[in-house]
């Protein structure tokens, strides 16, 4: 079913409008990237422009990459769109384009949802194999966007343990599952919401749009949200990979579309639209939380992963090795992750021997230009407020272990860098310890504290322990290291904040089966949980399909027995 197109807003562009601007490429090495807006199967014009600049000529000279990016949205047509610092453009949508998808997507909706499970499911193979073919690709587009490569390859990483054929297979079973019982066959499945919108962050765009695949195997449609800031990743990878698959399975057009857009204007229409189901928000805690409220009153699903705040617990007797380099993950793309460690508690009688090998492990941390192998650090803006929180633990008594100050991207300290040092401090004393705002909250920064509790018996620190990992107003990982099945086992039963629970592994890494997102308290909402995205995005739904059944022996047939 064609959706209701506007007069005069779709225009079908020629080939090469969704892959690369014609012409002369000058002395670029690589032609630029170019994206409208994709409604309904469709190619359509923005209003405007916003253009991409690599993240090494922000790093070389920020004063040029600026200047273009501001001249090609002021005049598109400008020589400017041959520098070679400039990597591509994308549409951006107004109004009436961000309706147009949203109107696209509720006309799909009911045919892709007949669609049987298989032939879905079967898309997230197809887009697994198409990431390994096209993983030089998605690698180079995220360090085009200041993603260090090795932050890229673990991000690439993750959305192929996502989509393993383990984790097909095990989303398939809670898609739809049958018995027979007493002459009946019982079916539980999970039922497609409708229209699903989603909202990425401007950190990790692309990897977070590729989530919306997990919805459209559901039985979904889908509209997503490409950050102005940062939107050429998502286009590529939702243009140039996920579209060409959805052809191949037979989806209907406009199953799958993809806005660049301011994002209150969105948000306020997706909430007020009737045709928009669920919305999968992505980002800050306070605005997350407002956010829901509005959802909630509009009769939408609010799909929450907002802030983290997670802890890594080192047990006495752990490998502390292993423990530091997990704890060295915290400082991965400078801490701008929300799953990444950001507390450490430490059992005191290993606290100083810790501190002394996660040292050793930060030195190792790196900034730098994104391509280069051995950095994962990135930029960091608004670094006053990493150093007004550093004031604030210090002023309470905590102590300084390395770090503290802004760097140049070769290393040197400076006072202009773009790049903050990996930051340590530890933290004595755990009553007071959420005193201090590092241990509290998310901070976003390369800025870690090492809580070391006062000696007592190992019964009371364990209590005490799983009771800090409990009151966390957040919940989104936690993970333990320790070889004490005593305390593993205390720390299985017993630890209910978070949606993952780790032993003895990479904090980070993620595993086929397990959910990739989610959490509980101030991550994800009064509905938080464990989050897989195909699941929370569908509903369950139970059938029974009776043969030759009295409907009186049904009701009463267990009494008489």
């Amino acid at each position: 079913m064609e959706p209701c197109l506007r007069k005069g807003l779709i225009m079908l562009l020629d080939e090469t409008a969704s892959g690369i601007l014609p012409g002369n490429s000058g002395g670029r090495e690589k032609p630029l990237s170019s994206y409208q807006l994709y409604i309904a199967g469709k190619d359509v014009e923005g209003d405007g422009w916003v253009y991409t600049v690599s993240a090494r000529s922000l790093l070389e000279d920020v004063f040029t990459s600026v200047s273009l990016k501001r001249a090609l949205e002021q005049d598109p047509d400008s020589d400017a769109a041959q520098h070679p610092y400039v990597v591509g453009r994308c549409a951006i949508a107004g109004d009436a384009a961000i309706d147009l998808a949203t109107e696209a997507a509720a006309a799909a909706a009911p045919g892709w949802a007949a669609v049987p499970l298989e032939r879905r499911l079967r898309l997230g193979t197809l887009f697994r194999e198409e990431l390994l073919r096209r993983q030089d690709e998605f690698v180079d587009m995220l360090v085009s966007e200041a993603h260090p490569v090795k932050l890229a390859r673990w991000e690439l990483s993750c959305l192929l343990q996502v989509y393993s054929e383990e984790s097909i297979d095990w989303y398939r079973q809670r898609m739809h599952t049958e018995f027979d019982h007493n002459g009946r066959r019982l079916i539980v499945r999970r039922q497609p919401d409708g229209v699903v919108a989603f909202n990425p962050p401007q950190n990790a765009p692309a990897p977070s749009a590729a989530l919306a695949v997990l919805a459209l195997m559901a039985g979904n449609a889908v509209i997503v949200r490409a950050p102005r800031s940062i939107a050429l990743s998502t286009m590529w990878v939702l243009r140039d990979v996920v579209a060409p698959l959805l052809d191949e399975v037979g989806a209907p057009p406009g199953v799958l579309n993809a806005v660049c857009s301011n994002p209150k204007q969105t948000l306020d229409r997706w909430v007020e639209s009737p045709l928009v189901n669920d919305i999968f928000y992505i980002g800050g805690s306070q605005e997350g939380l407002r956010f829901q409220e509005q959802c909630v009153a509009h009769g939408k699903k609010p799909i929450l992963e907002l802030a983290g705040n997670d802890g890594i617990i080192i047990w006495e007797g752990a490998d502390l090795k292993y423990a530091a380099e997990a704890i060295r993950e915290s400082f991965y793309g400078s801490g701008q992750i929300c799953m990444v460690p950001n507390y450490v508690l430490a059992h005191p009688a290993i606290a100083d021997e810790l501190i002394e090998e996660v040292k050793k492990q930060v030195a190792t941390v790196k900034p730098g230009y994104p391509e280069d192998e051995d950095v994962l650090l990135s930029p960091v803006r608004r670094s006053e407020k990493f150093f007004g929180l550093l004031k604030q633990t210090l002023d309470l008594g905590s102590e300084l272990v390395t770090g503290g100050r802004r760097t140049e991207v070769d290393g040197t300290p400076s006072e202009t860098g773009v790049f903050l040092q990996p930051t340590v401090v530890r933290v004595n004393g755990l009553a007071g310890a959420r005193e201090h705002d590092v241990v509290r909250h998310e901070t976003f920064f390369p800025l870690l504290p090492i809580v070391v509790p006062d000696a007592a018996p190992n019964d009371q620190l364990l209590d005490s322990f799983i009771d800090f990992v409990n009151t966390n107003e957040y919940g989104l990982r936690n993970s333990l290291w320790a070889k004490s099945a005593r305390v593993i086992n205390a720390f299985v039963q017993r630890v209910t904040n978070g949606g993952l629970l780790k032993i003895n592994d990479s904090h980070i890494g993620f595993l086929p089966y397990l959910p990739s997102h989610g959490g509980t308290g101030l991550t994800g909402g009064v509905y938080g949980e464990a989050n897989y995205p195909m699941l929370k995005t569908s509903h369950i739904q139970g059938v029974s399909v009776a043969r030759d059944v009295s409907p009186i022996e049904a009701v009463f047939g267990a009494f008489d027995a």
